[in-house]
């Protein structure tokens, strides 16, 4: 990541010991039409997107007691100014165990030329030191050290900075996702709580219930470069839900409108 965030996270981060325990997060169902956020970038290259369509489902379920699992599948089309449409998707799956010490996943690639399936666990040691043992699409480990954030604890994380007001949150983050032997450097920029009319008004289950405008940024942590693998645009809400996205892959970008949103039993621990 480049050195010119250096100063702004030194002033602005908040350490994780100042933040407050947080609030269960809502197990939930969601799903988004996507769409081409700028059709006419396209225009000046064969090869780049004029339009895409396609949709993102999403299931999140469980409690900090018994642990986390998600579902994640993304199916789009995109459309060139010459030739055929491509057609991509992608069904990943995972369990965060509720100490948050380990978590099995599975990545599947999916449409005309997928690769191959990727899936693992991750453990974290004694000394909190993250092994990544993948099964498939054959057995490799990786160790990546301390300090690394599954998505869930990195979403809680999100939302307990911008709840103690904090602008700026820097996390190491592994999810699984591509070749499975990434971490995620991710630079987040946490606007005010939002109070004003949002995009996501439609949707009478997140009427009010607080929420943040984030812009987060990944970067691959071996890459060293300063340009992100991708940006994410969106309004989070304080139960964990995420609202209409803005998904910026640098040569094109799409929009994720939430649709629908189903709340679902659980997010807290039984007695």
């Amino acid at each position: 990541m480049s050195s010119r965030f250096a100063a702004a996270i030194a002033l602005c981060l908040i350490p994780a010991a100042a933040l407050a325990a947080p609030l269960p997060l809502a197990s939930h169902r969601a799903a988004y039409d996507l769409s081409l956020a700028d059709p006419a970038s396209g225009a000046g290259s064969l090869q780049s997107p004029v339009g895409a369509s396609g949709l993102i489902a999403y299931e999140f379920r469980g409690s900090p007691c018994e642990g986390y699992t998600s579902e994640f599948r993304q199916i789009t089309r995109m459309v060139r100014s010459e030739g055929a449409p491509l057609s991509s998707g992608v069904l990943a799956t995972s369990f965060e165990d509720a100490d948050g010490k380990s978590m099995r996943f599975q990545v599947q690639p999916q449409g005309e030329d997928p690769s191959p399936v990727v899936a693992g666990t991750a453990v974290r040691g004694d000394g909190d030191d993250l092994r990544v043992r993948l099964t498939k699409p054959s057995t490799k480990s990786f160790d990546f050290g301390p300090a690394v954030l599954f998505p869930t604890q990195h979403v809680e994380r999100l939302i307990e900075t911008a709840k103690q007001g904090g602008h700026i949150l820097q996390a190491r983050v592994y999810d699984g996702s591509e070749t499975g032997a990434k971490i995620f450097a991710t630079l987040a920029v946490i606007g005010k709580e939002a109070t004003g009319p949002g995009v996501d008004d439609g949707i009478v289950s997140l009427k009010g219930v607080r929420r943040w405008p984030m812009v987060v940024s990944y970067f691959d942590e071996a890459d060293k470069q300063s340009t992100p693998d991708y940006t994410l645009t969106f309004d989070l809400y304080e139960n964990g839900v995420s609202g209409s996205l803005k998904l910026d892959y640098g040569r094109f970008a799409l929009n994720a409108k939430l649709k629908t949103l189903e709340i679902l039993p659980g997010g807290a621990c039984k007695n």
